[in-house]
């Protein structure tokens, strides 16, 4: 009987002897770099928006908008941000983007990247079509603010469909996006974030798949749910063009909601080892914390270790 495994290799294998020079592991010059950054789910119960819908703001708050978020990194000297699109205003048009863009010059913060909630698995069909175009939106948009990276994801395996027919739809999709995304000059990084790319090879022969040097992993840092996240993290680690970091994992077998604190030494340790240059993004995402204390302390304990 064929395994899970296997069977993903079998059909991945496929897919790469139909297309295009595969990806190899990203080759950079000089040493190891990283630049910190901050992304705005961080602060995600701060904001007036929340993927199209307003948020009641808590007692006392005022409700944040990007620029403000903006004006929280520089004066906490956050070099990046992260300006997720779940965020920004529904009517969002090319006016609001350059003051997005103008407000992070004038106070010294660069926009690292974006990220869009988009399921690449979807059956052929109008709501994959819509996907796409959602995509590419975000894509042109990110053009226009010079944000030159966006998070992108693969999605879980749908109901009726088969795995092999939802990476196949991710691939294809993913592909269509890349070849929009070259002419802008913005990377489209696939998350290792559940679904389809619950372990890594399935992500990694994704990507080497691809036929774009726009074509790259996020590596987020906690997204892996196995038996060795960290060992897990470094097989993505080659391929990585942006990175987050999670303050926690959660291995294979934990209980719900169990976590342990996230390694961040060993975390920086893979990376290097893979020669990542790049942004080094916290997005902070533990409950019944407040990230406006918390995030502060934690930026602390890692420019060191960035230095």
């Amino acid at each position: 009987m064929t395994t899970r495994r296997s069977f993903l290799t079998a059909s991945l294998s496929a897919l790469g002897a139909t297309a295009l020079p595969a990806i190899e592991p990203i080759k950079r010059a000089g040493k190891s770099r990283m630049q910190l950054g901050v992304a705005a789910y961080s602060f995600r119960e701060r904001f007036q928006w929340m993927r199209g819908k307003e948020q009641k703001a808590k007692e006392g708050q005022k409700p944040w908008s990007i620029l403000d978020f903006i004006d929280w990194c520089a004066d906490n000297n956050v070099p990046g941000a992260e300006v997720t699109s779940y965020f920004f205003p529904p009517d969002v048009d090319e006016k609001y983007l350059l003051e997005v863009k103008r407000h992070a010059y004038l106070r010294g913060v660069q926009l690292a990247g974006t990220a869009v909630g988009n399921n690449f698995a979807l059956p052929k069909g109008e709501k994959l079509d819509q996907e796409i175009a959602d995509v590419k939106r975000w894509i042109d948009y990110s053009a226009i603010m010079s944000a030159p990276h966006i998070r992108v994801f693969a999605g879980p395996q749908p109901k009726g469909l088969s795995e092999e027919e939802a990476v196949a739809n991710c691939q294809a999709a993913y592909q269509e996006c890349l070849d929009y995304a070259a002419k802008k000059g913005v990377f489209l990084g696939l998350e290792n974030h559940g679904g389809i790319v619950a372990e890594p090879e399935n992500l990694i022969k994704m990507v080497k798949a691809a036929n774009s040097p726009w074509a790259g992993i996020n590596f987020d840092s906690g997204n892996f749910h196995t038996e060795d996240p960290y060992a897990d993290l470094a097989k993505i680690a080659p391929y990585s063009v942006n990175v987050q970091l999670k303050m926690e994992i959660s291995r294979k077998g934990a209980a719900k909601g169990e976590h342990e604190p996230s390694d961040v030494d060993r975390v920086l340790k893979i990376l290097r080892e893979a020669n990542y240059q790049g942004w080094f993004t916290l997005e902070y995402e533990v409950k019944n914390t407040d990230p406006l204390v918390e995030v502060p302390k934690i930026l602390e304990m890692l420019r060191p270790k960035l230095a």
